[in-house]
């Protein structure tokens, strides 16, 4: 394994340091949670090693409400998305091993098969083609060696969704070349017009990924899932996590079950204040003239751009939103883009510091213009 930092890492507000930032638009999560708030008494909790595919009721609340085709053992719990997505790649694919990851991706998507010596076929998702998965582009690229297909929905850093009707061909599609699909669906619980099905639940090809850390603001704790129906598949999986970490945090996986257990409680509020500062961006987005977007569809992230109209000096752009304006985006770059585009999370700052962000955007760009 030929590991590289990210430049996602490398960068992120946490490892530059949260004072030095005033607005942080650049979180593709929702606000932090203030572990007082969720008043739990764990004084009893024996901090013994876990159940290695994670703790039952956890594991239960993750498919409350869904397919019935899905049980208990089909799930297994992860630190987080990213080693469930590590777990996954270093499983199936080997140097050499072919598959087909849509770009622009969270990074980890991309750098770990990087690092196993995988060759990665991209399936471009442009602001042109309004970052949609082109099926027809997607069937050309899928050969008789293609073990994964790798794709994010909602998409991370657009927003942006397939339908349902997309969804089902796209696994047809892999169903037919043998190979399995990953589909990260963190925002899934956050998506603004229709909620797409489980997609694991839709064939034993697929593996669906996601995390508390993304919707409902619990990074900290460190908790994501791995769902497949695939028996072979999800003994492959749990060998991995044996060898990575035995088991998961029982603290961290109580308090995800307890927190799950009273979502009803919590969820409400922050979707309510999600998808004001969604109608936030969106004004924004439809008061000025130097930035336009795809709009997103779900999650808490777009991926604006300046107009082509404009000349930027682009390191002055994020030099001047920092250091003047205490703000900080995503920069393209981050996702092997443009830096002419930027991820913009809406959904972490409060609402009078999205707004102050929004407006330092537009200032730091007209300082930033070419003559």
């Amino acid at each position: 394994m030929k590991y590289v930092r990210m430049p996602i890492e490398i960068e992120s507000p946490e490892q530059m340091g949260y004072s030095t930032i005033k607005n942080n638009l650049s979180e593709s999560s929702y606000t932090d949670t203030i572990f007082k708030n969720l008043n739990l008494n764990m004084n009893e909790l024996v901090i013994c090693y876990g159940d290695h595919v994670g703790h039952p009721g956890l594991r239960a609340e993750i498919l409350k409400g869904e397919s019935p085709k899905l049980s208990l053992d089909d799930v297994l719990v992860t630190a987080g998305a990213a080693s469930a997505l590590f777990i996954v790649s270093t499983s199936l694919l080997e140097a050499g091993d072919e598959l087909v990851v849509a770009k622009p991706n969270y990074a980890t998507n991309i750098e770990t098969p990087k690092a196993i010596g995988a060759h990665i076929k991209y399936l471009p998702m442009t602001f042109e083609n309004k970052f949609q998965v082109d099926l027809e582009q997607l069937r050309k690229l899928i050969t008789p060696k293609t073990k994964l297909v790798s794709l994010t929905c909602p998409h991370n850093p657009t927003g942006t969704m397939v339908s349902e009707t997309e969804l089902l061909e796209i696994i047809k599609i892999v169903e037919a070349s043998n190979a399995y699909l990953l589909f990260d669906e963190t925002y899934r619980d956050m998506s603004f017009k229709f909620k797409l099905p489980l997609a694991a639940s839709l064939s034993d090809r697929v593996i669906s990924v996601s995390s508390l850390s993304k919707t409902y603001g619990l990074p900290g704790i460190r908790i994501g899932w791995l769902i497949t129906q695939n028996k072979k598949l999800q003994n492959l999986f749990l060998a991995a996590k044996e060898q990575i970490f035995i088991c998961g945090s029982v603290v961290d996986e109580e308090i995800a079950y307890r927190y799950l257990a009273k979502r009803n409680d919590y969820f409400p509020a922050i979707k309510k204040d999600m998808l004001e500062k969604f109608e936030i961006t969106k004004k924004w987005m439809g008061e000025q003239n130097i930035f336009e977007w795809i709009e997103p569809s779900g999650g808490v992230v777009c991926f604006p751009r300046f107009k082509s109209t404009y000349k930027v000096d682009t390191e002055k752009f994020y030099r001047v939103l920092l250091q003047d304006f205490k703000t900080y985006v995503g920069p393209g770059h981050w996702f092997e883009e443009s830096d002419l585009s930027f991820r913009l999370g809406f959904g972490w700052p409060s609402q009078l510091e999205l707004k102050e962000g929004l407006e330092a955007l537009t200032l730091a760009a007209k300082a930033s213009f070419i003559p």
